[in-house]
């Protein structure tokens, strides 16, 4: 896959980074998005256009339909086209007691980490469906599939994001439209600084594989699912946890 438009939601650091930095590399020209902070989603931009990559930024908080259709709007401005391939990204984490948890969290959560894979979708689709070709690969995590302790809110929200890809892979697989979903373990990133040191020596020392993933890993499997090579390859939630679960 080569010169394709692709759209990296949360790509001003961390896992996102890694992805379009990868999709970078071969060729792509990618967009950058980040809900929060616009000085990092410029300091990430101006370090890939250094390089002599092709990209362009938006911030937008894509937990909103507005603020999504707003990016959309501005690909289609910018590039004269959709997106090839939406890589759902965008989200948070969030450690409580179920029974702590109050409403408007809750609502962050879920709009954050599913409303905004379904936003980029609903509005990336018709396009995809248009010309008969399309990717949709959903971040995600091992506790959507397995859920966590004092993660209820987290859980449900990456849970119902595996329902999400395999049905919606389904419904637009005879378009030619791939949707796949990666479920991360520990992937060595700025969301886990929540927990310390002990915490983490803790959960590593569960994983057979003895060590914690790196955002290059997760960027890896996306070109993968993204690439002719995975071209039989939809409706599938891939668990990328060092064979933790």
């Amino acid at each position: 896959m080569k010169n394709k438009i692709v759209l990296v939601t949360g790509s001003s650091r961390g896992i996102g980074k890694a992805i379009a930095s990868a999709f970078l590399k071969q060729g792509d020209y990618v967009i950058l998005n980040s809900g929060n902070s616009e000085s990092e989603l410029i300091q990430t931009y101006e370090e890939f256009i250094s390089l002599g990559w092709a990209c362009t930024y938006f911030k937008a908080d894509l937990s909103t339909y507005k603020e999504a259709l707003s990016l959309f709007d501005f690909i289609v401005e910018k590039t004269g086209s959709y997106p090839d391939v939406v890589i759902n990204n965008a989200g948070i984490s969030y450690y409580k007691l179920f029974t702590e948890t109050k409403p408007n969290e809750w609502t962050k959560v879920i709009n954050t980490n599913l409303n905004s894979a379904y936003h980029c979708s609903y509005l990336a689709l018709p396009y995809m469906i248009k010309n008969h070709s399309g990717i949709i690969i959903n971040i995600s995590s091992i506790w959507g599939s397995v859920g966590a302790s004092l993660e209820v809110a987290y859980s449900t929200s990456k849970s119902a994001l595996h329902g999400f890809t395999k049905a919606l892979a389904k419904e637009v697989g005879p378009s030619n439209i791939r949707i796949n979903a990666i479920a991360c373990g520990w992937i060595d990133t700025g969301m886990n600084n929540l927990f310390d040191n002990e915490d983490r020596a803790t959960f590593l020392n569960e994983v057979p594989l003895m060590r914690a993933g790196s955002v290059t890993d997760v960027a890896k499997v996306c070109l993968f699912l993204a690439s002719d090579s995975a071209s039989y390859i939809t409706g599938q939630v891939i668990t990328l946890d060092g064979g933790l679960t």
